[in-house]
């Protein structure tokens, strides 16, 4: 069983930044792959950046390419998402999720874990 915890959400205004972070439970969070999704009113939850076990492999959705990065420091049980040039559309609530095995990290039912999300919201 794996417990996550998202913090850092917060009010932006547009081109500001934020970094999130996902605090896990557990002796064997190198063990799970993580992601970061985001679900905004009255839209799907939609995948934003995944990252390996170690840590060396990372995916990122087209939409947020060159703007966020995500991190890991497994000594510290703990996933980040450095999140930067922030736009009004990135709004959302973000969420944290761990997965185990190889595959489908773009995909929220492969995912095996999740926190209860924290909110961000870009102002224009």
């Amino acid at each position: 069983q794996v417990q996550l915890v998202e913090s850092g959400g917060g009010l932006v205004q547009a081109g500001g930044s934020l970094r999130l972070s996902c605090a896990a439970s557990g002796r064997t969070f190198s063990s799970y792959a993580m992601g970061w999704f985001r679900q905004a009113p009255g839209k799907e939850r939609e995948f934003v950046a995944a990252i390996s076990g170690s840590g060396g492999s990372t995916w990122y959705a087209d939409s947020v390419k060159g703007r966020f990065t995500i991190s890991r420091d497994n000594a510290k049980n703990t996933m980040y998402l450095q999140m930067n040039s922030l736009k009004p559309e990135d709004t959302a609530v973000y969420y944290c999720a761990a997965k185990r095995g190889l595959g489908g990290y773009y995909t929220p039912t492969s995912y095996d874990y999740w926190g209860q999300g924290t909110q961000v919201t870009v102002s224009s």
